[in-house]
């Protein structure tokens, strides 16, 4: 019985519709559940399969291999571009996954508490602050949108207000005479940082997205999209073309584990902030301008945390 291994792949996702597999685990159902097949492949290969191990691990290189062919034929199978890579059948339309996606979540029938609150793209900020904190060594601030003064209509302010804002302090490990030596000098004792948070990215919603964080970012030193997942190579493609002509970095947010979220896609920095565009968020939005208000009394003290930052052990 020789393993047809395309076709195992496309019939298994097949059945489990919209149930996401990384190749490791389609590899261990072969081999538990195709053993006959298994085995006469272990007797023909060339290379060394006796350990059992070495087996999974030779259908999990081949399913990699014949990913782009299978997703050729068979286009409903789709995978993320998130690491590990997890394979899926799907005959939903891209456009109707992202707005599946970026609908709330509500707590499952029966346990939701009559007060617990909806959950949605929000449930990622306090993630991201983790990650950006922690991490990168950066003091995050939230801005909501709906504290703007200047109302646009429903989306309006989408393309002017980043969901994130963060300030680094560039002197962080330096020794206290050079940190005196560069307030004195007047030299940069700060970036400021800018961030777009969607939950995913595909295809579909790619350039929206990207374009959206270009505009609420060109304020900043530095401006990132940040996704929870990103589905499939071709959109993985299109981020990083789009990177090379506008600057504007990925972060792939690992909502399980912050901690293990990565810098996909570094941004380019921009040496000077855009100070009249500041002016005009911060006299339209109370949570800019505190943002800025901090900014200047980190200046003020060469103490970063005079500021109400969203800070992990201040987020729930």
């Amino acid at each position: 019985m020789k393993l047809n291994l395309r076709q195992t792949v496309v019939d298994f996702l097949k059945t489990h519709q919209e149930e996401r597999f990384t190749a490791r685990q389609i590899a261990s159902w072969m081999f538990d559940n195709l053993r006959e097949a298994c085995e006469e492949k272990r007797r023909n290969s060339q290379q060394d399969l006796s350990d059992d191990a070495a087996l999974v691990q030779q259908l999990v290189a081949e399913i990699g291999v014949n990913r782009p062919g299978i997703q050729k034929r068979f286009p409903q199978v789709r995978t993320t571009e998130t690491r590990p890579r997890r394979y899926y059948w799907s005959t939903t339309s891209e456009e109707t996954e992202v707005a599946q996606a970026e609908e709330v979540i509500r707590p499952a029938k029966g346990r939701a508490k009559p007060d617990e609150p909806i959950v949605g793209e929000h449930r990622l900020y306090p993630l991201l602050c983790r990650y950006l904190h922690s991490e990168l060594g950066l003091y995050p601030k939230r801005i909501d949108e709906k504290r703007a003064s200047n109302r646009r209509g429903p989306n309006g302010n989408k393309w002017l207000y980043p969901d994130l804002v963060a300030m680094e302090d560039l002197g962080a490990e330096w020794d206290k005479e050079i940190r005196a030596c560069v307030e004195q000098t007047g030299a940069q004792r700060a970036r400021l940082w800018s961030f777009e948070v969607k939950l995913l990215l595909n295809r579909s919603n790619v350039r929206e997205a990207w374009f959206q964080a270009v505009s609420n970012s060109s304020w900043a030193n530095f401006g990132y999209l940040v996704a929870a997942e990103v589905e499939g190579s071709e959109t993985m493609k299109e981020l990083r073309l789009l990177a090379a002509s506008h600057g504007i970095g990925l972060i792939v947010l690992d909502a399980e584990n912050p901690a293990e979220s990565e810098i996909r896609i570094p941004a380019r920095e921009r040496p000077d902030i855009d100070w009249d565009a500041c002016n005009r968020l911060a006299q339209e939005n109370t949570d800019f301008r505190n943002f800025i208000s901090w900014v200047r009394q980190f200046h003020q003290t060469d103490n970063p945390r005079v500021g109400d930052w969203d800070l992990p052990e201040a987020v729930e």
